[in-house]
């Protein structure tokens, strides 16, 4: 049996297997591309506190503001004194509560679907779907731009993936022109695109759909809560009900709690019962989260001026970099990132932005492609107008400092 004083010398003598890692976090340094966590020590407000730091924030999902909607939190704090903080078990177990079926009946009549199923993130739910309703036989066609969950759910499946350029429905028909027409096909994109805040390319992809027979899927995490009668999404926005056979959102954004979902036909939410992976083996949402859902929906329906002033912020906001110079992209929605270029500039604006009092995170590669680095703001529905234009001052007077602004 080895002594202490040998394992303590093997160990001390072992080379460090990941010491690569060190070596890649270095580059990043100097390359200028290396970020801390900012850590949030308030709660998710458009007026918080980050780093002990008050600051308006710009970098949050949470357009509507209700993370903190005291119905949503009234809800979660009785769900849990009812059912307790966990559920102990996967949904195909012990798991599945009457609360996360009546979540799932609201969603699909909300989004108007036969049925609905509730992931735990969507994240999970992206990548669970494509890769559980496609296998290696199979053809993939997606948007270049198309989130990572979509990437990775494409690469679990093993199917064929062919990707057009953004948006570029006539790409995709060449494609498809390509292909037998018994081959099984989905065709994917975003409704809103996280980075570029632009719309996918939606009512062109159907009419491709249809005429080639293909799987068609949206991705609708940014535009649920956001686009839409009551926030139904891009599907309802386009007025395309009927005509999208997978519906994606998510409850981790505008809806102010956690987890993704799915929406379709009850034999696409039945499949995926018995298929997807992360459902099968992830346990399922706290009776909290649950019911934090189900509240959301109820403010949805009653509350449309949350959705009303989001949009009178977003074009104001937008409109005010537009004015200064900034290069704000195709954004079309509460999404507005301005594009520097350099990724070390971005990051520099970033962190002149924070101690000025602004939080707007930059992004590089590989988040977004190279020569594309930005700062990503997000207004939202509880932003003042005076925080706004707070924001704004400190965009021009960092835009002029660091030469983005001429």
């Amino acid at each position: 049996m080895a002594s202490g004083f040998s394992r303590t010398y093997t160990a001390a003598m072992r080379r460090d297997p990941l010491e690569y890692l060190s070596t890649e976090l270095q580059a990043l340094r100097d390359q200028g591309l290396y970020r801390r966590l900012r850590v949030l020590d308030a709660e998710q407000k458009a007026r918080t506190s980050i780093d002990h730091r008050v600051v308006i924030n710009l970098s949050s999902n949470n357009y509507l503001g209700l993370t903190t909607h005291p119905t949503l939190v009234e809800r979660a704090l009785e769900a849990t004194r009812r059912l307790g903080v966990g559920s102990g078990s996967v949904r195909t177990i012990a798991g599945t509560m009457e609360i996360h079926m009546e979540l799932e009946r609201r969603l699909a009549a909300f989004k108007r679907t036969e049925a609905a199923v509730v992931f735990q993130s969507g994240f999970t739910a992206n990548a669970g779907t494509v890769s559980s309703i496609l296998g290696r036989e199979d053809v993939i066609i997606s948007d270049e731009l198309n989130h990572a969950s979509i990437i990775d759910g494409a690469r679990l499946s093993r199917a064929t993936i062919k990707v057009f350029p953004h948006r570029d429905a006539g790409a995709a028909r060449q494609i498809l022109k390509t292909l037998p027409r018994e081959q099984r096909t989905l065709l994917i994109t975003d409704g809103v695109f996280s980075m570029d805040g632009d719309l996918g390319a939606l009512p062109e992809l159907c009419d491709l759909a249809e005429e080639f027979g293909c799987i068609m899927m949206v991705d609708d995490a940014h535009a649920s809560g956001v686009f839409g009668d009551c926030g139904r999404g891009t599907v309802d926005h386009f007025g395309l009900h009927g005509r999208v056979d997978v519906q994606v959102g998510t409850l981790s954004k505008a809806i102010g709690a956690l987890g993704g979902y799915v929406a379709g036909s009850r034999a696409l939410i039945e499949f995926l019962y018995h298929r997807a992976r992360p459902f099968l083996f992830s346990t399922s949402h706290p009776p909290a989260v649950a019911a934090a859902g189900l509240a959301a929906l109820d403010v949805l329906e009653s509350e449309p001026q949350l959705i009303a002033q989001l949009w009178e912020n977003t074009r104001f906001f937008k409109a005010g970099l537009q004015a200064l110079g900034f290069d704000t992209g195709a954004s079309e929605s509460p999404i507005t990132p301005v594009i520097v270029g350099d990724a070390a500039l971005a990051m520099q604006l970033s962190d002149r932005l924070f101690e000025k009092g602004v939080f707007a995170q930059g992004i590089g590669f590989p988040t977004v492609p190279q020569g594309k680095a930005r700062v990503r703001t997000i207004v939202t529905a509880t932003h003042t107008r005076d925080e706004l234009q707070f924001a704004l001052d400190c965009f021009k007077a960092v835009g002029a400092e660091l030469g983005i602004l001429r």
